[in-house]
């Protein structure tokens, strides 16, 4: 597995910290997603978030920055993946159904929003561990495949004629991608 696909080697902005920190943490993230979760993106803002975690706002911006960087993080933990791909017996199946869950939940309001979130803050690091957790599920899907005696492909195909056409038309075109677009890139992924 290369270091790529596991996410704790990938930089972090603001490292999982321990004690009154973790409780700092955990409180401004229920916060940003509570009031995320009102629907008016413009109640999205640091001292109403400082209000509702029960922090100052200097703290806030001490320990993000800014409202962007903050939003990214939270966007990022949302991300992470809290379960393995479901296994349906073949890294053919296997990878469609992944893909089709992902492209979904990417597809949603919810989605698109995070990732706009993580997208909209100049470091990078942000994307790079949503790439690293994309990774780590097709990473997933390959060992069993291989378990298995199936044949695979490497991850940079399925990211690069599957996932990056999805993600631009997510985050780009009008209408997210449709099972048929999605199913014809991994046929052509498959080859």
């Amino acid at each position: 597995m290369s270091n790529t696909s596991d996410p704790s080697s990938l930089p972090r902005a603001n490292p999982r910290p321990g004690g009154r920190s973790a409780r700092v943490q955990a409180a401004v993230h229920a916060a940003v997603r509570e009031l995320q979760e009102s629907g008016d993106r413009a109640d999205v803002n640091v001292p109403a978030i400082a209000a509702k975690a029960g922090v100052t706002p200097s703290t806030i911006y001490r320990r993000w920055g800014d409202i962007k960087q903050l939003l990214a993080d939270v966007a990022v933990e949302q991300l992470r993946p809290e379960t393995p791909p479901a296994d349906v017996g073949s890294f053919d199946g296997d990878l469609r159904a992944w893909l089709e869950q992902y492209i979904e939940e990417m597809s949603s309001t919810l989605g698109r929003s995070m990732l706009r979130d993580v997208l909209g803050t100049p470091d990078a690091a942000d994307a790079g561990r949503c790439m690293g957790f994309c990774t780590m599920q097709i990473d997933v899907i390959r060992e069993r495949a291989v378990a298995r005696g199936d044949s695979t492909v490497p991850n940079e195909v399925v990211i690069d004629k599957v996932l990056a056409p999805a993600m631009y038309r997510i985050l780009f075109g009008k209408e997210p991608p449709t099972k048929a677009e999605l199913n014809a890139w991994v046929d052509s992924a498959l080859g």
